[in-house]
């Protein structure tokens, strides 16, 4: 990808960090061709310390503050070409950052969503989910699809962008619901509190799964609004370029699959964290192969 070794480095140590770090992104982010791959292992790379920045349980919300603050600048500083340190990770987000024209506006945003969970512990309304969803995960769409690259055929960038959005919505929405209880031990609540009200239930009320019926119906209609932006978004697939399709499909298919999991025992999601069986992850990682393979040809 790159002649220079101090970059190849530092992109070998994105790469390291997805391994380690990625969980179900993994399958799909391997299957995108070179350099693309590098490049979203830059971006995940970038991500992963702006999460782990904002979520370090030793520092106080003042200090983890700051340090936003400074990761602010710095990112912008990667925008201007001006960025500095030895550390892997900048080198290569520099580069990913010049080499596909990114635009500073989504990372802002990011970094804004990050600043809005220092202090998070209810969501009053969707209004509000919506707009912690756009800044921390339809962003990441957003990037993506600069990436990725569209077809040739695909229509004008605001469809395009659209669906990414509403695709980076969808998977938010079904992290949400599969780590409700271990949100909830952070102190935080990602559901909407009117939503919740409106059934008659409190948080503490549906973890418990006091009344099943109510907890049931509540969260059927939470799963439904992560299922419409599935389905908002089911056409994005086929407006990127085609050797990255694979890895759109790879990923979707992963957190589709733990949303329909978590349909058919909605219950589940208060006892533990739900998870894709390794036979699955297997299977969905061979089609995908497949995919590319026949995109490929």
């Amino acid at each position: 990808m790159t002649t220079d070794p101090r970059l190849a480095e530092a992109y070998d140590a994105c790469g390291r960090v997805v391994r380690l770090r990625a969980r179900n992104f993994w399958y799909g982010l391997r299957l995108t061709p070179e350099p693309r791959r590098s490049a979203l292992y830059a971006i995940y790379a970038w991500m992963r310390l702006v999460d782990d920045l904002a979520d370090e349980p030793d520092l106080e919300i003042d200090a983890r503050r700051s340090g936003l603050v400074e990761f602010r600048s710095r990112t912008r500083a990667a925008f201007d070409g001006t960025v500095d340190g030895p550390e892997a990770v900048w080198r290569a987000f520099s580069d990913t950052v010049e080499r596909y024209e990114l635009t500073i506006e989504p990372f802002e945003s990011m970094i804004d969503g990050q600043e809005s969970d220092l202090v998070w512990s209810r969501c009053p309304d969707r209004t509000t989910l919506e707009r912690f969803c756009w800044q921390v995960a339809s962003t990441v769409g957003l990037i993506c699809i600069r990436i990725w690259g569209v077809d040739a055929a695909a229509p004008g960038d605001p469809e395009i962008e659209r669906m990414a959005a509403d695709r980076g919505k969808a998977l938010q929405l079904t992290n949400i619901l599969r780590d409700l209880r271990e949100d909830h031990e952070r102190g935080r609540v990602y559901l909407p509190a009117d939503e919740l009200e409106a059934e008659g239930l409190s948080i503490e009320e549906l973890l418990a799964w006091q009344d099943p019926a109510r907890c049931r119906r509540f969260l059927d209609g939470q799963i439904e609004q992560a299922a419409a932006f599935y389905r908002r978004s089911s056409g994005l697939d086929d407006l990127i370029s085609a050797e990255c399709r694979a890895t759109s499909w790879a990923m979707t298919e992963i957190y589709r699959g733990l949303l329909n999991r978590i349909a058919r025992d909605p219950s589940r999601i208060v006892k533990e964290r739900v998870r894709l069986g390794s036979m699955r992850k297997m299977s969905i990682a061979w089609r995908a192969k497949r995919l590319a393979r026949s995109t490929a040809s």
